[in-house]
């Protein structure tokens, strides 16, 4: 079969198991999470490859890969279902040299798929995380790689120094180009974080890999390993700084934060945002929303397909969603198909996918100044009882 050269492709690393996400996560891979009443987290990278001009993309699946396989099909509400497109999941499979198997780490996951790589002989290749939200033009990264001629340009933001050990942390001369680079040091030198988004040219990136795999005491890590062995080897590696919207939505906390930065007038994340900067998303048709005479709506997103009759103050109702009259949901995060009963109250809290919050329930709800930061989640298709109470970071 004929595979088109191209410039660039991505492979995007969409395994994760989001452990962090506690219940949120049971059932789900984190790449599909819902967020922003329409979306699933993947959307983020997935639309910012399009917006990009990237139009093949490779999707490596590994943790609870049903849901995300099915949602991304065969690559139609982002484009990639053309003859020249390509939206590929890439799950782990046994080759006949049973040296592969399931993903041992984020450089281990690319080099099992350096076939599906070399189908397209790319120049270059960019990777991704899935589980960022955030606007992108990797076209951009792409030529600031070109121009300096790096073998390796990694996307950088400023983090404050509290957070810095969290991250992998570029220390960088004048010029940009990377000197030292440390996988989340105890006593980061800067607070150059990495972003876990990559350029590599293909050639170098698929030597190091092949090394990589043959080394019995790597953890098969880009930032563990290829990184500072490229650095060792003496390739160029550069750091392209980022100053947009960014966040790592892997706790339950960022994943709240991230949602409510999208309200407000002026929000912090902007979803709406330039044609040239939309996000594509897979979403069933569903009539449009209804919101009843009686019911009081402030400063809130409402999906499609949702049905309001109560109070909502200040937060994201995702598609399909009933909210009865005389329920209130206030700064909270209720994810597609929930249902919330009359006389329930739903505060600071988010809710899982087809949730049931029956009448008379409390999740999170007015109680001690100290507890109004501690949120209240429920997971996938839970069913609170009548006059059931979960309390302020409680989970079920």
């Amino acid at each position: 079969m004929y595979f088109q050269k191209k410039r660039c492709i991505a492979m995007l690393l969409a395994g994760g198991q989001g452990s962090r996400l506690k219940v949120l996560t049971q059932n789900t891979a984190k790449p599909a999470v819902p967020f922003g009443g329409k979306y699933r987290i993947i959307d983020f990278p997935l639309s910012n490859c399009v917006n990009s001009g990237i139009d093949t993309v490779g999707i490596l699946t590994q943790y609870q890969p049903l849901e995300l396989n099915e949602y991304i099909g065969n690559g139609q509400p982002w484009g990639l279902n053309k003859s020249h497109c390509c939206a590929q999941v890439l799950p782990p499979y046994e080759r006949h040299d049973k040296k592969s198997g399931w993903y041992k780490g984020t450089a281990n996951a690319i080099y099992q798929n350096i076939a599906f790589i070399e189908r397209y002989d790319p120049e270059y290749v960019v990777v991704l995380s899935g589980d960022h939200i955030y606007k992108m033009d990797y076209a951009e990264m792409v030529e600031f790689h070109e121009k300096n001629g790096a073998a390796c340009t990694i996307a950088v933001r400023d983090v404050p120094l509290e957070e810095a050990s969290r991250f992998g942390i570029l220390n960088t001369n004048p010029d940009g180009s990377i000197y030292e680079f440390e996988e989340k040091p105890k006593e980061p030198k800067s607070t150059n974080a990495s972003m876990g988004i990559y350029v590599f040219n293909w050639q170098v990136l698929r030597e190091f890999l092949i090394a990589d795999e043959e080394d019995p005491k790597s953890a098969n890590d880009f930032g563990k390993n290829i990184i500072p062995n490229l650095l060792s080897a003496g390739h160029k590696l550069m750091a392209f700084t980022f100053n947009g919207y960014w966040k790592d939505v892997g706790t339950i906390d960022s994943l709240w934060e991230a949602n409510m930065e999208l309200l407000g007038k002026e929000p912090a994340f902007n979803i709406r945002g330039e044609e040239k900067s939309r996000i594509f998303a897979r979403n069933n048709a569903l009539p449009s929303s209804y919101i009843d005479e009686d019911a009081s709506t402030v400063g809130c997103f409402i999906a499609e397909g949702s049905e309001v009759y109560g109070a909502v103050r200040h937060s994201i109702i995702s598609t399909g969603c009933t909210i009865r009259e005389g329920a209130l949901v206030e700064d909270s995060v209720v994810m597609p198909g929930c249902v919330i009963e009359s006389g329930a109250i739903v505060r600071h809290a988010i809710l899982g996918e087809n949730s049931l919050i029956s009448r008379g329930c409390v999740v999170g709800g007015a109680f001690a100044p100290q507890d109004k930061k501690k949120i209240s989640v429920t997971g996938k298709d839970t069913v609170m009882e009548p006059n059931t109470v979960l309390l302020p970071g409680e989970m079920m």
